[in-house]
């Protein structure tokens, strides 16, 4: 009995030190913040040749870029709710270009205006935090298949531990979306979309000076996709390039994001 109740002790203990250790790996994941040597780095090619946003990569340059699958997936139901995104990227002196590349075998969209909730459908989106270190604030760009665009300049923590999405941000872009199949009829199976942009550095003011857009220099960014599969309702998978620890607050996490390097 002595010996029995000894291994308990032994086991009781170690089991204690394993439930406190968890918990303190937990926490240093959810308060982590973002670190210039810890996070993912995703290679961004300057673009050698001029660049048609017309939804198609036709450039030559789009294939040396790196591409990246959106491989974090969240809100999953149904085996459908996962679907491929292949990501990429360009710079130059005036320009982000962004490509999104998705499968989808329900093509479905409903919001038609600006600073709506194109979220609650097809839709891609693209955050930036241009000075990468600085977890406060982060550019947006959420654009679904309609091109109806959701932009804005996000606040975490802005007043009494709440966020604040500043809406009055609506900056020029340009932006072309192709897709393969009928949208909103899921009496047959589509091919999928994709979408193209080219963002002035401009629309980052002063802010996207500080660290300036040059071979050698990163931002921290996400790019991220929301996949609506039903035409009625709002239920909808979502995708990410880097992991995200807690999906239930949003995708507002700007200590999860990672980084984006420029390369010639």
């Amino acid at each position: 009995m002595a010996q029995l109740s000894t291994i308990y002790s032994a086991a009781l203990k170690y089991s204690t030190a394993f439930i406190m250790l968890s918990g303190m790996l937990s926490m240093g994941q959810s308060d982590k913040k973002l670190s210039l040597e810890e996070q993912p780095v995703f290679k961004v090619s300057k673009a050698s040749e001029a660049v048609l946003i017309d939804g198609k990569m036709n450039e030559k340059i789009w294939k040396k870029t790196e591409a990246r699958k959106l491989d974090y997936f969240y809100k999953v139901d149904a085996p459908d709710d996962a679907q491929q995104t292949v990501f990429r990227m360009l710079w130059d002196e005036e320009y982000l270009y962004v490509f999104f590349q998705m499968k989808d075998k329900f093509l479905t969209v409903r919001e038609t205006q600006r600073d709506g909730a194109p979220y609650l459908d097809d839709c891609a989106e693209i955050f930036f935090i241009t000075v990468p270190d600085s977890l406060d604030t982060h550019f947006g760009y959420e654009l679904n298949l309609n091109k109806a665009a959701n932009d804005f300049i996000y606040f975490n923590d802005f007043y009494q531990g709440k966020d604040l999405a500043f809406k009055g941000f609506n900056p020029d872009y340009k932006v072309e979306v192709t897709y393969k199949g009928t949208i909103n009829d899921n009496s047959d199976i589509d091919i999928g979309w994709t979408m193209e942009l080219a963002i002035p550095i401009s629309n980052f003011g002063y802010l996207g000076q500080v660290v300036p857009v040059a071979a050698g220099n990163r931002w921290a960014f996400l790019a991220i996709r929301q996949d609506r599969n039903d035409v009625e309702g709002d239920r909808r998978s979502i995708s990410t390039i880097f992991p995200i620890y807690d999906i239930s607050k949003n995708v507002h996490q700007a200590n999860r994001f990672g980084l984006m390097e420029f390369i010639e």
